[in-house]
């Protein structure tokens, strides 16, 4: 299968690209390499040294033979977004060409707007790109468990049926997101779902919660492949926040009461995910929606394994300290999420266990001199 990975120089995108080329993929990446960009802008960078997306692909091809085509530009450029469709023809466009902070989103005015057009547009292009020069393709879209909130009901894969005053119907799952960013990702599900219903398009939408972990079987194959590590407090995980302040010796920092939960996702499990919904493609005018998570914890249950493991394997004294919330969301809530689709496909979820944990701390440890302190603690405030 001829398949694109938009943002394939990413956190997500490089590996999904590696392990998919690995797989027997005819891979294409396509990125305007802006994440880079935004390092230089906010004075941050990733704790594992990234090479150049030329250098990392040459490395691939010297490695295993296989050869991944490379298109530099922006979605939002549909004069660039139809030479790439029509040069390269995909059978298959798999979407992580987001800007995908919630915190970089809620920054001020002009990061918003970058972020809503950035991500709106982009993707309401790929739908044109589509429509326009191979119908047949299957958008693999990457969406957000961030998109639901917390409601006190049980979360369900994509649709809900209601009845009322005697009538059913089924409707997309309410959403109530939590950041312009978050609300990006909503736009897009209705964009979508707007055009396979008028286009017949076959579309795949993956509400993915936060993914952990850092390489993969492909990255870890020579440094040159290695991943993307984020720890600063626009773009780090709050795994990897966690992690670096315990191997920095600075207590971890849970916002709040700390009950806020979410869902997880090893990134093994990522790039599983993408695999399985491609090769699994809706019918045309069908629009499949998937809970891309596997487990879920609370913030302050997050920073205790966390601790645990410090302690068990590297003798450090993590303290947890609470703060006052940046964010404007509730601390103590109910949050239950389905997640069978994607296990009814075949994925084998890698789990959030004690080693997981260790290999990521070891990898902070081993790269504590990249670490920018003050960037570990920058996230703007929503109010």
């Amino acid at each position: 299968m001829k398949i694109i990975v938009a943002g394939g120089d990413g956190f997500c995108g490089w590996p999904t690209s590696l392990y998919l080329s690995n797989q027997g993929f005819d891979v294409a990446i396509v990125d305007n390499l802006v994440r880079r960009e935004i390092d230089e802008e906010l004075n941050s960078n990733s704790l594992t040294p990234i090479a150049p997306i030329e250098e990392r692909i040459a490395k691939w091809k010297e490695l295993t033979g296989k050869e991944i085509q490379l298109f530099i530009g922006d979605l939002n450029d549909y004069d660039f977004l139809s030479e790439v469709f029509k040069t390269f023809e995909p059978e298959a466009f798999v979407h992580f060409a987001e800007q995908r902070s919630a915190p970089y989103s809620m920054i001020d005015r002009e990061h918003a707007v970058y972020t809503q057009s950035n991500n709106v547009l982009g993707n309401l292009n790929v739908l044109y790109a589509i429509k326009e020069f191979n119908p047949d393709c299957h958008l693999i879209k990457l969406g957000t468990m961030g998109e639901y909130g917390t409601p006190n009901i049980d979360i369900e894969e994509g649709y809900l049926e209601v009845e009322h005053k005697g009538r059913k119907e089924t409707f997309l799952y309410p959403k109530s997101p939590g950041s312009f960013y978050h609300l990006t990702k909503v736009h897009d599900t209705n964009n979508i779902y707007f055009a396979v219903r008028s286009w017949g398009i076959r579309a795949t939408d993956l509400n993915q919660g936060v993914v952990y972990g850092v390489n993969t079987k492909e990255t870890k194959m020579d440094p040159v492949l290695v991943n993307r590590f984020d720890y600063d407090g626009i773009y780090g995980t709050v795994m990897n926040r966690f992690i670096i302040q315990t191997a920095s010796g600075l207590p971890m920092s849970v916002y709040g009461k700390g009950g806020q939960t979410r869902g997880f996702i090893n990134i093994e499990d990522t790039v599983r995910c993408i695999e399985l919904a491609a090769q699994n493609p809706p019918e045309r005018g069908d629009f499949k929606i998937y809970n891309q998570m596997t487990e879920q914890f609370s913030v302050l249950e997050l920073a205790e394994k966390v601790n645990e493991v410090a302690k068990k394997y590297f003798g450090l004294d993590g303290k947890i300290e609470h703060m006052e919330n940046p964010r404007v969301e509730k601390e103590e809530h109910y949050f239950n999420a389905v997640i069978t689709k994607l296990k009814d496909l075949g994925l084998e979820a890698h789990l959030l266990t004690d080693e997981v944990i260790k290999d990521i701390m070891e990898l902070a440890i081993d790269n504590a001199d990249r670490v920018k302190p003050n960037n570990v603690m920058n996230s703007p405030s929503w109010r």
